[in-house]
This record gives structure tokens, C-alpha cells and sequence, in this order.
């Protein structure tokens, strides 16, 4: 588990950001799989997610996750839901105690957020498309509906395919390009025709930066890079693996 600073002296939050390492998984999903929608064994994917909660001393039923489908939909979480039956959304907050808020990636970027003053978290799922598109903004909303202050508000990005290993074709630099007069700056050529580098840690800091929020920071980890310690989604599909696991970032409110 990596603990990032800015969120480490919290009062009352606890956090992690995991690696894939401390599972009981194998084979390409070695081995803190805990991707319910990984082809994966359950029993072994249930044990995974039960050794996250346990990290905070909470049940597993305690973990929450929803069903992320690279939205802009935040949802307020009052109380846990079975595994693999939560909403359809990409990020989720709480002013509740006691539940831990899981967002999974193998790539994307995953952004944990945190009012310590008015006791509010939030965590999000932000790939391009949900980046794009206001994921971030749309938690910041919901942590604000909560009584959060935007300039109270911390946020860091966990572990993230970085613009080394990010390429993407014209089209998907358009679309940005499109989408704002400076986007232009997350795309570096990378000697192919038609191909470029995408910085998404890089997008996805800024897009907090401007947001307003006290400060947004990023681990600086490249899932696709850092093989023995992350899942990538990118590596896998290069390799032809047929199936890959899933990494959580994961926060909560202490009881108490």
C-alpha cells in the first residue's frame, strides 16, 4: 500500500493507495486482484477485497465499489451495498464513517479527495473519457452538496499510465484539442505518423488545479511501466493476455 503525504495527517481520514502485491491470486491476476469484473476466481477476488478492508480494521462488507462505465456520475454513499451491486458511476462520496470508498484501475487514473474540517471524502475513477468529460468537477460537486469547502479540498492521483507509455491516434487528439484551446500542451510526438503521447496524470492534475480546490497532487506512478508493482489494462492488451486484474485506491472517514 502506497500512502500518499498529502492525505497521511488527515485528522479522522484514513487512506491507501494498493499495488497488486499481498493477494491470494495467480497467474495474471497475481495477486491483489480485486476486480469483481475480472474473469478471476470470486472466492479469490472476495478474499482480496476482504484483506483491503481489514487494512482499516473494517469488515469487508464495510468496502464499497461502484460500477464504473467512464461517466461523469458521482454518487453520495450513505450506506454499503452488496459486492458488485452498486450503481452505475464513476466516483462516490461520504460524510458517513466507517465506509471505505474503492475505486478500481488497471491504467486510469484513480483520485482520492478529502475535506478533513467538514469530515467529507470522495474517490474517483478518471480515465480520458471521464476526465474529459467532468468526473473530477462532478466530485468536487457532490463533496460541496456535503458541506465541503472547495478550498478546503485535497486530492491526489494514485498510480496512472504516464505519457511514456500513453500513445494515442489522431483522432484522440483532435478530440481534445477540440475540447479546449489548450490541450494541445498533454500531447508530445513520438516519431509515428499520425501518433502521439497523451499525458493523462498531467490533464488530470491541472483539471483539479483549476477547479479551485486547497491542492491536488499526484504519486507520479505509471501503472504500465511499474509491472511488478500494477495492473495495466494497456500492457496486457499489447501482450495479448486475454484478461488482466485490478488495482483499488481506497479512503475513509475513522469512526469515532
Amino acid at each position: 500500500m502506497i500512502s500518499a503525504t498529502d492525505l497521511a495527517d488527515l485528522p479522522g481520514i484514513d487512506h491507501g493507495f494498493f499495488t497488486r502485491n499481498g493477494g491470494v491470486s495467480d497467474g495474471v491476476y497475481q495477486s491483489l486482484n480485486i476486480g469483481l469484473g475480472s474473469d478471476d476466481e470470486r472466492a479469490r477476488v472476495e478474499e482480496n477485497r476482504a484483506r483491503i478492508a481489514r487494512t482499516f480494521d473494517l469488515a469487508p462488507e464495510r468496502l464499497v465499489s461502484p460500477y464504473q462505465h467512464h461517466s461523469a456520475d458521482a454518487v453520495t454513499v450513505r450506506e454499503p451495498w452488496a459486492p458488485g451491486k452498486g450503481p452505475k458511476a464513476d466516483a462516490m462520496v461520504t460524510d458517513e464513517p466507517g465506509i471505505l470508498l474503492g475505486i478500481s484501475t488497471a491504467d486510469c487514473g484513480p483520485v482520492l479527495f478529502a475535506d478533513p474540517h467538514a469530515r467529507v471524502i470522495g474517490a474517483a475513477h478518471a480515465g480520458w473519457r471521464g476526465a474529459l468529460t467532468g468526473i473530477l468537477e462532478a466530485t468536487i460537486e457532490a463533496m460541496v452538496a456535503l458541506d465541503a469547502e472547495r478550498d478546503r479540498i485535497i486530492a491526489v492521483l494514485g498510480p496512472t499510465i504516464s505519457a511514456t507509455a500513453y500513445e494515442v491516434g489522431a483522432e484522440f487528439v483532435e478530440r481534445f484539442t477540440q475540447a479546449g484551446d489548450g490541450n494541445n500542451i498533454y500531447f508530445k510526438p513520438n516519431g509515428k505518423p499520425g501518433h502521439a503521447l497523451f499525458d493523462l496524470p498531467g490533464y488530470i492534475v491541472d483539471r483539479l488545479e483549476r477547479s479551485g480546490i486547497a491542492r491536488a497532487s499526484s504519486l507520479g506512478r505509471c501503472t504500465y511501466i511499474e509491472e511488478e508493482d500494477f495492473f495495466s489494462y494497456r500492457r496486457m492488451t499489447h501482450r495479448g493476455e486475454g484478461d488482466y486484474g485490478r488495482q483499488i485506491s481506497a479512503i475513509c472517514i475513522r469512526e469515532g
